[in-house]
């Protein structure tokens, strides 16, 4: 029942990056590479804020939100001038260096060590350390970051994301100022990632870079693009699926000797015929 209970928390924490990012590639239609950042940036935040200063983790996120829209603001403001492949080859530069101040800014993140003894969250003398009650406060956070992109897709401002995401340059001569919707929804996407990272770390109590690299953000493209693009729930299912999916594959009964293996090759095997026959997604509304 335990494991369980860890991957339904998985689920949670990748629905909300799954999420998160959706809004960026799926309903803006630009190709970011840089959601580990954010979520790394939301993690190591809310870890330092708890474990260096013994903040509340319910005050500690929301600082963690700030701090990842503060930096992703001007991060942003470069980003939302870019179109395409350029924009892409920018968000993978910036997660790349992400990574490496994690890894080598020592005297803050300490480096590959990492950080341990991260604190479960307490609210009102309660504290979160059965996982079943972790799993509650998982599934609060993913419902409500459901409920901020919804909001922003059946907005005004989310119809104008998808003009963007069909054809910049036409919503752009309605007087559009385009770059500005880019930059906000970039900013909003991390300030959702970094919930995700609040999240992480104090579930696992450790946190090292290893766990915000490049391939991290890779996977979370990944889900998103599974489930299909500028869905929510097809985010979601992503999630559920690309989580669930490796885990399953455990018990199927490969020999000890070549399991690791193989449950690799009938994980890709999976992805590669589900893009084949279904190349928008299993729930997606357009292809990338």
């Amino acid at each position: 029942m335990e494991y369980l209970i860890h991957v339904a928390i998985l689920v949670c924490i990748y629905g909300i990056l799954a999420l998160s990012l959706d809004l960026v590639v799926g309903e803006a239609g630009l190709l970011s590479v840089a959601q580990a950042a954010f979520y790394g940036l939301g993690a190591y935040a809310s870890a330092l804020l708890m474990v260096s200063f013994g903040v509340n983790f319910f005050l500690a996120a929301p600082l963690g939100m700030t701090i990842a829209g503060i930096v992703a603001l001007p991060i942003g403001i470069v980003f939302a001038r870019l179109r395409e492949e350029y924009y892409a080859f920018g968000t993978i530069g910036f997660c790349v260096i992400a990574y490496s101040v994690m890894l080598n800014w020592q005297s803050l993140t300490h480096g590959p060590l990492g950080i341990p003894g991260i604190p479960r969250p307490v609210l009102f003398g309660f504290q979160f350390a059965d996982n079943l009650a972790y799993l509650a406060l998982a599934a609060v956070a993913l419902a409500l970051t459901y409920g901020v992109s919804a909001f922003v897709i059946s907005s005004s401002f989310g119809r104008v994301l998808h003009a963007i995401r069909e054809d910049e340059e036409a919503i752009a001569i309605f007087g559009y100022a385009t770059h500005y919707y880019k930059l906000v929804v970039f900013v909003v996407s991390a300030m959702l990632a970094a919930i995700a990272g609040a999240l992480f770390a104090s579930y696992i109590t450790f946190i090292d870079p290893s766990s915000f690299t490049l391939n991290e953000s890779i996977f979370i493209l990944a889900i998103i693009i599974l489930g299909g693009l500028s869905s929510a729930r097809g985010a979601l299912l992503g999630a559920l699926l690309l989580i669930v999916l490796p885990e399953a594959l455990r018990f199927v009964g490969f020999p000890s000797d070549i399991a690791a293996q193989m449950r690799q090759v009938v994980y890709g095997l999976i992805l590669i015929l589900l893009m084949l026959f279904r190349p928008q997604g299993l729930l997606g509304k357009f292809r990338m």
